[in-house]
């Protein structure tokens, strides 16, 4: 019992060392290593960030964004498929959407490519209230990338 009362204030008494050597300072950078400037912090930045206030999956080189939108008739469905850290628009593939409803049933919608919000839409009719789980299928030229999404109406 002893020793281990010496053991731990030895302890103690190193982690007070070890604070009061570093005084809250970081360590300077030596001459020869490179420094990071705030423009290549930026380009590092998270892109699973949603740019359109959805859900967002990362596949690879795939970002994949999930819009939900309630409307009267249904919900609007939008996926922004990108690609690259550039999020470039990815306007030839083929989109489904498979989704399961509150009540189990499933229903699978084929999205179409919109040109003039870069993004691929279908309306899902239904009005249940409830969650809805969301498996986006897309083929792009061959490439299978695929995101579940979920969201409560």
């Amino acid at each position: 019992m002893k020793l281990f009362k010496v053991s731990l204030a030895g302890f103690a008494m190193g982690l007070l060392f070890l604070g009061s050597c570093s005084n809250g300072q970081e360590a300077a950078t030596p001459d020869n290593s490179p420094a990071v400037s705030s423009s290549e912090t930026a380009e590092k930045a998270d892109h699973s960030t949603p740019a359109k206030g959805g859900k967002v999956v990362e596949m690879g080189n795939y970002h994949l964004e999930f819009v939900p939108e309630k409307e009267d008739k249904g919900t609007h469905l939008d996926l922004y498929l990108q690609k690259g850290d550039t999020h470039e628009a990815i306007p030839n593939a083929k989109v489904t959407a498979q989704v399961q409803l509150p009540n189990g049933s499933q229903k699978t919608l084929d999205m179409k490519y919109d040109a003039e919000g870069k993004h691929y839409a279908v309306l899902l009719p239904e009005q249940a209230p409830g969650e809805y789980k969301v498996v986006i299928l897309s083929d792009i030229n061959g490439e299978k990338v695929n995101g579940r999404f979920t969201f409560n109406r």
